[in-house]
């Protein structure tokens, strides 16, 4: 009974009328026109955030609401597509808009439930879970590799937790929101809110989580630094000193040290350098770091430029014994040295001081001040191998958050360097004049490349060259390079917190790799044409991303400048919620479409689902080739061709004029990519003519996997078939015994560019034909393609290249599949392999089109 049920819904399924191709087809290029609309937007809201432009609230809100209702239709449009609705995709959309008007509205979205973060996970991209100064750290630690002290963060959102229990929280918010109070009544806010929190309880699951990370971090007989990560501090807003910082804490006392660093949010003065910067509406948040306190030797801060009237390239290093409170509080004698800031950073000066005390840990909690030894009160407290080792550290830092800093450190016994904090410096350098350093740069530096590409992310950047090739495992990355490429590539996401510059052949500015750079601030110059052959591996280079220029060298002037250039709006409040809204609309996690993660669940921004929706219906567009009724019925018409293709085209967009007749000739052809790869294959000598000899063992072998020599000739079989428009070509060809397929959509915006070719097949054994493979798939990486190679099967995929160049592409293919028709039965050895790629290499450059 149920079996007969379940044919009867089958077969009343199957009479269900499916959707008109050429209906679909035209949805498929409104998926691809708000893909572009959508990039577009957000290229615009990098730009924005880049500085070099003025907006307003206005802008922010318009614009968020344009590019919703972009992401909305894209879902939708890919819904009429595949025939189905799409409700994770439609859910995951719900849930970014969400945070993006949270965001909009003042109320900063947390994206970890468990409210405790080890500091070995944490980076800038969970700055609001972790505070500004924390995340920092993070970076310095999991990114650069320097030693911080071992610890973790109490999130933002234990903050939440803890004030919205003990019902503070509508308080804690109106705090930020208080210009023109008087000094009587600020102080009376600051009290009872300091008061209030010193008192409140901990909720006891929380309580345990602290308590438990605490004892791990500590260990057996460690103390603990519990230091504040407030949102916006060691930000251009620094709030230096004016949070808690509570040392040699015992495990046991974590709880109200804890408390202590909460409060201090709330003391007098930050509450009015809080005012002093404008109402924004954005409630106060604070993160508190807890880390193993470093028994110090020496410690001290270091400015990586000198805030000196005669001293333009130098930084100032203050040490002294002990841990280094004392220090930044000002209240120690110090070591001052004055480093130039040049490899090998020499010593410039020194003034040695008489250091009579020291701060101490107690072992048992807390610190003192101890005398100083008489016999080293006079000593420096730095050899100059530490100098050496600082410099190099302080200016590798330098170079990673692109701004001078104010480093605080510590060597310990051992002589081992630990980063404690680098926070952006609040004196800048004298600003430069741009025109006249660039304009010496440019004399006294040998340019390498000039007036190529387009700048997809403006700034400068040096360093040495690293050329990425296609398939390359970017794991060992090193830092501080200018990654160099043939093509973009959205997978270079994950290395671009590691490189100072991107440079590559061909990319588009407001691709998927492109917007990245613009989220993460990379210099960034697409569009070059010829850097991976003109910058060698290891090539010291400087990238003026801005003006489209490669240096030989690093051009100190042009470093210098970018150092001190300062962004227009980084202290208001559009620059700021724009950096977060930006958070959920520009990274993008979803990198490997092979990937079990590459689904709609695991889309957490718009250009997540603006990235799936494109592959997803990419991929649709070629099973509806293949498997439409309507493209299998009689739709089509015969295209008469030069060689014997026995090819039959459906036209559903304008691929043919509308004056060809019945059998269209090739000179009706409209399909750009079409045309272009029957160019390639009537090319001289493209066309492989000669009967070849064929070993019985290879034929036979041959006769279970394919069809027989007369099946397979043009007349006998049946349908070589395109589907085609103006820009689109969908073709499944047999020529002899190999088969290929090509799916490319050419002629619209780079974006959209994209080429899929598919080859396999063959009538001699395994080798022969794999040898035929392994020569196509060198072929088409001579010509950029992404390629896999399994067996006798290879398949390529080209995207977002210049239409001229797509064309170039699409006639080399054509010439490849004419120049490998029956090469197989003459590829006896790997030597002729060789041979076969260099003498087609020949000719398809001297066949009149493609001039690689």
């Amino acid at each position: 009974m149920l079996p007969a049920l379940i044919r009867n819904i089958a077969r009343r399924w199957s009479k269900k009328p499916s959707v008109p191709f050429s209906v679909l087809f035209k949805k498929f290029k409104s998926i691809l026109e708000r893909n572009n609309a959508i990039l577009e937007l957000m290229g615009d809201m990098g730009d924005k955030l880049g500085g070099e432009y003025i907006y307003d609230r206005q802008y922010l809100f318009e614009t968020c609401e344009r590019l919703g209702d972009q992401v909305f239709k894209l879902i939708s449009d890919l819904s009429l597509l595949c025939q189905r609705k799409n409700v994770a995709l439609f859910t995951a959309f719900e849930r970014i808009q969400f945070r993006i008007r949270e965001e909009m509205a003042g109320r900063r979205t947390l994206s970890r439930p468990d409210h405790i973060l080890p500091l070995a996970e944490l980076t800038h991209d969970l700055a609001d879970e972790g505070g500004n100064k924390m995340a920092g750290l993070g970076d310095i630690r999991n990114i650069l590799g320097f030693d911080v002290p071992e610890g973790f963060v109490i999130t933002a959102g234990a903050y939440f937790e803890v004030i919205g229990q003990a019902g503070l929280r509508r308080d804690a918010a109106q705090s930020a929101v208080f210009p023109g109070e008087a000094e009587a009544d600020l102080a009376v806010m600051s009290a009872r809110l300091q008061e209030a929190i010193l008192r409140v309880p901990i909720p006891k699951r929380l309580a345990r989580a602290i308590e438990k990370a605490a004892r791990e971090t500590a260990g057996k007989d460690g103390l603990l630094a519990v230091r504040s990560s407030a949102w916006g501090e060691d930000g251009e807003s620094s709030f230096a000193g004016m949070y808690e910082s509570v040392l040699g804490v015992p495990p046991g006392e974590i709880l109200d040290a804890y408390r202590r660093v909460l409060s201090s949010l709330f003391a007098e003065q930050a509450l009015r350098h809080r005012a002093h910067h404008g109402p924004s509406g954005e409630e106060p948040a604070m993160a508190v770091g807890v880390m193993r306190m470093v028994d110090a030797r020496t410690s001290g801060g270091l400015y990586t430029y000198a805030p000196l009237r005669d001293q333009d390239r130098a930084m100032v290093v203050s040490a002294a014994w002990g841990l280094g409170k004392p220090i930044v509080e000002g209240t120690a004698e110090t070591d001052t040295y004055l480093l130039d800031r040049e490899p090998p950073y020499e010593l410039l000066s020194s003034d040695i001081a008489a250091k009579t005390t020291r701060m101490a840990l107690v072992p048992s909690g807390g610190t003192d001040i101890r005398e100083v030894p008489d016999a080293e009160q006079a000593v420096p407290c730095l050899t100059p191998d530490q100098i050496a080792v600082l410099a190099r550290t302080a200016m590798a830092l330098e170079r990673f958050f692109k701004r001078p800093l104010d480093v605080e450190w510590a060597f310990t016994g051992d002589d081992a360097l630990v980063v404690l904090q680098a926070r952006p410096l609040a004196i800048q350098p004298r600003e430069p004049s741009r025109r006249p350093d660039a304009a010496q740069a440019a004399r006294d530096a040998p340019v390498l490349l000039s007036g190529q590409g387009v700048a997809a992310m403006g700034g400068v950047a040096s360093g040495p060259v690293h050329l990425v090739k296609q398939r390359e495992d970017l794991s060992d990355f090193p830092y501080g390079a200018i990654l160099v490429a043939m093509h973009s590539s959205p997978r270079y996401a994950r290395v671009m917190p590691r490189c100072r510059g991107i440079i590559t052949d061909i990319g588009s500015a407001t691709g998927h790799m492109a917007t990245i750079a613009r989220e993460l601030r990379v210099p960034t110059l697409v569009g070059v044409g010829n850097a991976t052959r003109t910058l060698t591996e290891g090539r010291e280079i400087t990238l003026d991303a801005d003006h489209g220029v490669i240096y030989d060298g690093m051009v100190e002037a042009l470093c210098r400048f970018e150092l001190v250039r300062k962004d227009v709006f980084e202290e208001s409040w559009e620059y700021r919620t724009l950096k977060r809204v930006l958070k959920h609309i520009t990274p993008l996690t979803l990198l490997d479409p092979k990937a079990d993660s590459f689904s709609p669940e695991f889309c957490t921004t718009f250009h997540d689902i603006a990235r799936y929706v494109h592959q997803r219906a990419v991929n649709k567009l070629i099973s509806l080739s293949e498997t439409h009724p309507e493209l299998k019925g009689n739709a089509s018409r015969r295209l008469v061709t030069r060689l014997p293709l026995g090819l039959a085209v459906i036209d559903v967009d304008g691929g043919i004029s509308p004056d060809a007749s019945a059998e269209a000739a090739e000179e009706d052809l409209l399909c750009h990519p079409l045309k272009a790869l029957l160019e390639g294959l009537n090319a001289s000598g493209m066309w492989e003519t000669r009967p070849v000899a064929v070993g019985m063992g290879s034929f036979l072998s041959s006769l279970t996997r394919t069809l027989s020599a007369e099946q397979a000739h043009p007349r006998r079989m049946g349908r070589n078939l395109a589907v085609i428009s103006k820009e689109y070509l969908n073709l499944h060809l047999r020529l002899g015994y190999h088969f290929t397929v090509v799916d490319a959509f050419v002629g619209g915006p780079v974006n959209d560019n994209v080429i899929y070719f598919r080859f396999m097949g063959g009538v001699t054994d395994l080798a022969r034909r794999s040898r035929r493979a392994g020569l196509v798939a060198t072929i088409l990486e001579h010509f950029d393609f992404m390629v896999e190679l399994k067996g006798d099967m290879v398949t390529g995929r080209l995207k977002q290249h210049p239409t001229q160049a797509m064309l170039d592409a699409m006639f080399m293919l054509g010439g490849l599949i004419g120049y490998t028709r029956q090469l197989d039965a003459m590829l006896d050895s790997d030597g002729a392999g060789k041979r076969h790629v260099e003498t087609f290499l020949h000719r398809i450059a001297h066949a009149g089109r493609n001039k690689k």
